[in-house]
């Protein structure tokens, strides 16, 4: 699996121009409040140069819009390539009727997917709240917190892991050693239960979907050892509706312009 890993990282040919525009709309989608360019070239340890350049060429794209005070905000290209991407892909128009159904336990019910060391939650619902209201209304949250987390981590190789804490602080972890081993007993108990408050010992418990991986759904509240059955049972049904309800290789985006005629899976 690890050569495997390596050998396809090796002929990816990675465009690094590509891969800064991409940290920085990243940067830019997640900042409550407008930043400007120095703030931004901080946040992402890029040249401010070319922070710059990129934010000039998102503005001119429209994903990106300056302020009076010359400051950056995401423009109303963001929200076209979000919306695009939500409808199209259609996972979370398929996951809604699964994940009201699992809200009868009373807890906190969460879909989310991987985006390198961080979860974004498309759908998290504390007991009573409006479905419309639990519709993206997280950022961005670190992997090793949450259980959702932890379960997509454990769906991947060590070696991706290792990249992607390499040198870095690990939330939750003394080192990177620590992390795998609570990754592997991720992988061999085949689902994540982690502690989230002490209170009432409030836990999250989380699976994965499909093959490959593409998400993960979780429950959190106050979940005893002998309540593990049925919890697991009612996400495994969920996460098997979810499934099935899309293409077996999870949700795509499909357009359907003959001279656009490609797909990419999510």
């Amino acid at each position: 699996m690890r050569d495997a890993t390596r050998r396809a990282k090796a002929g990816a040919q990675p465009n690094q121009s590509l891969i800064d525009g991409i940290t920085v709309l990243q940067a830019l989608a997640i900042s409550t409040e407008p930043v400007g360019c120095r703030e931004l070239a901080r946040r992402v340890d890029l040249e401010t140069t070319r922070v710059n350049r990129l934010l000039k060429t998102l503005t001119f794209l429209g994903i990106a819009r300056q302020t009076s005070d010359r400051k950056y905000r995401p423009g109303s290209g963001m929200t076209v390539l979000a919306a695009q991407s939500l409808f199209a892909s259609g996972l979370l128009r398929r996951a809604l009727p699964a994940l009201e159904e699992l809200r009868r336990f009373g807890h906190t019910v969460a879909m989310g997917v991987l985006w390198r060391d961080n979860v974004s939650y498309l759908f998290h619902a504390p007991p009573k709240m409006r479905e419309t209201d639990a519709l993206g209304r997280i950022g961005l949250y670190p992997a090793t917190r949450g259980g959702i987390g932890m379960a997509l981590l454990a769906s991947q190789d060590d070696l991706e892991i290792e990249e992607t804490y390499a040198g870095r602080e690990i939330p939750g972890y003394e080192n990177l050693a620590a992390l795998l081993t609570a990754v592997e007993g991720v992988r061999s108990a085949g689902y994540a239960r982690l502690r989230v408050k002490d209170e009432r010992e409030q836990h999250t418990v989380a699976i994965t979907i499909g093959n490959p991986v593409y998400a993960a759904i979780g429950l959190s509240g106050w979940i005893p050892v002998a309540a593990m059955p049925d919890v697991l049972a009612a996400l495994r049904e969920a996460a098997r509706q979810i499934r099935e309800s899309g293409s077996e290789r999870g949700p795509e985006l499909m357009l359907e312009d003959p001279a656009l005629d490609y797909r990419v899976a999510v």
